[in-house]
């Protein structure tokens, strides 16, 4: 079944009271060293099935501050020392006119999802997000419903502007009842 997929915002307007969840045992959290690059480059193209990734890919996203990925970019390692997943503790000084940190760029690799991964990740970068900042968004898209799930439980609400309208929520809500899944309550209000 292909579900149809609209780029979206989430937004977190405060980063009280986040989440703490642990790795599994023998998994390993760390944060961006120079090699990682071609790493990102990998885990992206493995899990992320819509949308094109390369080096240039990730110096445009990442590339006009380099130094700031050694404190705010995480990698999961396996117990086998494999790097199996990425995600960024980003930031935007001029996000719908405020600074706000943002959640960029999260993926694990197929093999590895469904193991109880990617809580812990989000986790950390929400401590990062935390730290730098007082509120967060992120961008994901409408077919994404793993991951909807997750933002929500992290406390992010679905968000519209001009740019990202009201319609692209109701393609999620769609897009669950097609999958044969529950509309979380968060996309079902915003839907009314």
């Amino acid at each position: 079944m292909e579900l149809e997929n609209v780029e979206l915002l989430m937004i977190r307007p405060h980063l009280a009271e986040i989440p703490q969840h642990q790795l599994p045992p023998g998994y390993l959290l760390r944060t961006f060293n120079d090699p990682d690059i071609r790493q990102w480059v990998r885990i992206h193209e493995l899990a992320d099935q819509f949308n094109s990734v390369t080096l240039d890919t990730f110096y445009n996203e990442f590339g006009a501050d380099m130094g700031s990925l050694k404190e705010r970019s995480f990698y999961l390692d396996a117990p086998d020392g494999a790097t199996i997943g990425t995600a960024t503790a980003w930031y935007n000084p001029s996000f719908e006119g405020a600074d706000y940190g943002r959640v960029h760029w999260v993926a694990i690799v197929p093999e590895a999802q469904g193991k109880g991964l990617s809580r812990p990740l989000l986790t950390a970068v929400m401590n990062c997000l935390q730290a730098n900042h007082e509120r967060a968004y992120l961008a994901t898209s409408s077919a994404r419903l793993a991951a909807i799930r997750l933002y929500l439980e992290f406390g992010f609400s679905p968000y519209t502007n001009p740019e990202f309208p009201l319609e692209g929520w109701r393609v999620v809500k769609q897009n669950f009842l097609s999958a044969g899944l529950a509309v979380p309550p968060q996309v079902e209000s915003i839907c009314r």
